[in-house]
C-alpha cells in the first residue's frame, strides 16, 4: 500500500544519495596542495605556520612542477616571493645554505692518516655537496672543497 510519508522519506533518501555521489566526483576531481598562508619572500625560511592547504581542480596543476606535501617544505627556504594560496612550484625553494659567504667555515684536510684543520672565509654560499671556493685566513690562499654534512669543508690531495 502507497502511503504518502513514506514516498516523500525514499525521495529524500534517493536525493540524499544523489547528492553524495555528486560530491563524491567534485571530490574526485580535487588535488589538495601545500600553499602559503601569508606571503613568503626569498631567504624566508617556511615555517610550519606560514602553510595551509587548498584544495585545486586537479587537471589544472600541473603536479609534476609542484610540491604535493607540506613535509618536504618545512625548513626549506624560499628563492623567490611565494604568493599566498598559491601551489609552490619545486624550483622556488632550496635547502638553507651550510656554508654562507663571507662567514669564517672550518676545512679538513686528510691524508695517509694525518689530518689538518684550519678557518678559511667561504667565497660563496653552498649547500651539502656543493663545491666552493674560500680564501684562506692565514695565507689570502684561495682553495676549494666540497661541503660534508657535517658542515666542514673537506679538501681533496692534489
Amino acid at each position: 500500500m502507497w502511503h504518502p510519508l513514506k514516498a516523500c522519506a525514499a525521495a529524500a533518501v534517493s536525493a540524499l544519495a544523489l547528492l553524495l555521489l555528486t560530491l563524491h566526483a567534485a571530490r574526485a576531481g580535487e588535488l589538495s596542495l601545500p600553499v602559503p598562508a601569508a606571503t613568503i619572500y626569498p631567504g624566508d625560511v617556511i615555517a610550519e605556520d606560514q602553510l595551509a592547504e587548498r584544495a585545486f581542480i586537479a587537471h589544472t596543476v600541473a603536479r609534476s612542477s609542484v610540491h604535493e606535501g607540506r613535509e618536504r617544505l618545512i625548513g626549506k627556504v624560499a628563492r623567490r616571493t611565494l604568493l599566498a594560496g598559491q601551489p609552490i612550484p619545486l624550483s622556488a625553494v632550496r635547502d638553507p645554505y651550510v656554508v654562507v659567504q663571507g662567514k669564517p667555515t672550518l676545512v679538513v684536510f686528510e691524508a695517509a692518516g694525518l689530518t689538518i684543520t684550519s678557518q678559511a672565509t667561504a667565497l660563496q654560499n653552498g649547500g651539502i655537496g656543493d663545491n666552493v671556493s674560500l680564501r684562506n685566513i692565514d695565507s689570502g690562499t684561495i682553495i676549494r672543497g666540497t661541503i660534508a654534512p657535517d658542515g666542514t669543508v673537506r679538501l681533496e690531495v692534489p
